[in-house]
């Protein structure tokens, strides 16, 4: 059975971006983010942060659209 792996960086170059946000949105939610493993996340904060990555990129991208 194949397995369909969504969490692949479309743009490799970008990983570095993407971490860097998600270690900043973690820091100014209050949630304790480390490097490597971090299983001792609830499924609520790991949401939280996820959730406000989405809102982040959208709202750049729309900035982009709009040419801002």
């Amino acid at each position: 059975m194949a397995r369909n792996n969504r969490n692949r960086t479309i743009v490799p170059e970008a990983r570095q971006a993407l971490d860097n946000m998600k270690f900043e949105i973690a820091s100014q939610l209050g949630v304790n983010l480390k490097q490597g493993y971090n299983g001792d996340l609830t499924a609520k904060e790991a949401g939280y942060i996820g959730g406000y990555m989405v809102k982040r990129l959208i709202e750049q991208a729309e900035r982009q659209l709009s040419g801002r």
